[in-house]
């Protein structure tokens, strides 16, 4: 049952970090100066710069939480990118009526993906990660 519970929680937090690396990938890297130049536009300081920072977040934030390798750390990562993205990106509250809506919605879901980071900062990654198996070796001795 332990196996079990341990690939449950993999596929949990490869589920979790998904949206992150896909972002990254598939957005950010080739996207760069026109996603930078967005940041800019909504009032990011220095956007090339952060931009980095934040595709630095999102990267080590997700292979952490994956791996389970020091996740509260990670997942901390992801919670500081995504406060920042919400704050400058999904200001609804800002918004024309016809995009209140739509931005509501992406609010919503980085404050829902924002629970899932405090979730894993104040419980770890659960089984199946490295972080139980380096306590557990720690505990038997080795």
């Amino acid at each position: 049952m332990e196996h079990v519970r341990g690939l449950l929680a993999l596929a949990g937090r490869a589920l979790i970090v998904g949206i992150f690396l896909v972002s990254v990938v598939f957005n950010k890297v080739p996207n760069y100066s026109a996603v930078a130049q967005s940041m800019a536009g909504e009032g990011v300081p220095a956007p090339t710069i952060m931009l980095g920072l934040a595709m630095a977040c999102m990267v080590i934030g997700s292979i952490s939480v994956l791996t389970g390798f020091k996740a509260r750390i990670g997942a901390l990562l992801l919670l500081i990118f995504l406060l920042a993205a919400t704050f400058y990106f999904h200001d609804f509250w800002n918004m024309p009526v016809e995009r209140k809506g739509t931005e509501l919605t992406q609010f919503l879901k980085n404050a829902s993906l924002m629970g899932t980071m405090l979730f894993l900062i104040a419980n770890g990654s659960g089984p199946g990660s490295l972080d139980e198996w380096l306590a557990r070796r720690r505990l038997e001795g080795g």
